[in-house]
């Protein structure tokens, strides 16, 4: 099986530039500047995920030219990750299908709350249509999605429980400050990791870089790409000739496959 993976969007929960903002990095002309919400597109020849439906989730489709969906897994119920989800209608249109959701039952339950037209009784027509499928948070069990598995990896984002996935060889991490030894050995060795570093300073709910680069020594993947990224950064262009070499921040568009 080939596994095809292209980052939708890298940036934090304001994007890259930031609405107002005159700073070299919101004004820089360089591509790998822009940052869109988290989101990741996974995909075999029979089967496409999407991880994280945030604000741009329309864009990042239509860049991406995605053509079929067959579900949707969701990290955490923060609004950059699941505010996108009325734009799930035209793949329920075109695929006749409802769109399996994975998601934890606390975030089941606060999308319900943002949603809650999606889940009455007599919906309007023309709604999202969502089937709700759930993920343990205890147990951590590996799901299938076609011919996906996605091995959940937990984390936690401050105080907040975050889903990571491995799914093969590739590992994605966004909104965490803290792995514990138990889900690192999931990921220890992996040939790609995607994992979050805000800036350089202190975050109390995010790695900043010099920790998320201590996180990938300790994993020791074969490649690594920083996302979540915030304004503060600086311009990627000079942040990443200080990184090693197997370390790069991410980019939207980002794409690599694993056979």
């Amino acid at each position: 099986m080939s596994l095809k993976i292209e980052l939708l969007g890298t940036g934090t929960s304001q994007g890259v530039p930031v609405i107002g903002c005159q700073c070299p990095v919101c004004q820089s002309t360089n591509p790998k500047d822009k940052r869109l919400r988290c989101a990741v597109w996974v995909r075999s020849e029979s089967t496409s995920v999407v991880i994280d439906v945030g604000p741009d989730f329309r864009a990042q489709m239509l860049r991406a030219n995605v053509q079929e969906l067959h579900a949707v897994v969701i990290t955490h119920e923060h609004v950059d990750h699941i505010i996108g989800l009325d734009d799930v209608r035209p793949f329920n249109f075109k695929q006749k299908i409802n769109l399996p959701l994975y998601a934890t039952p606390f975030v089941q339950s606060e999308i319900k709350k943002r949603f809650d037209y999606v889940f009455v009784e007599n919906p309007y027509p023309g709604i999202p249509r969502i089937e709700l499928r759930t993920i343990d948070p205890l147990k951590l069990a590996p799901f299938n999605i076609g011919d996906l598995t996605f091995e959940p990896i937990k984390v936690t984002h401050g105080n907040i429980p975050v889903l990571g996935f491995k799914i093969d060889d590739f590992v994605y991490i966004t909104d965490a400050k803290h792995i514990a030894e138990e889900e690192r050995k999931k990921i220890r060795g992996c040939k790609y990791l995607v994992i979050n570093a805000l800036h350089h300073r202190t975050h109390h709910s995010h790695f900043n870089l010099q920790e998320a680069l201590e996180v990938v020594e300790d994993l020791q993947p074969e490649k690594a790409f920083i996302t979540h990224v915030s304004h503060f950064m600086g311009l990627s262009a000079e942040i990443n000739k200080t990184l090693p070499d197997n370390v790069s921040l991410a980019n939207d568009g980002l794409q690599f496959e694993l056979s």
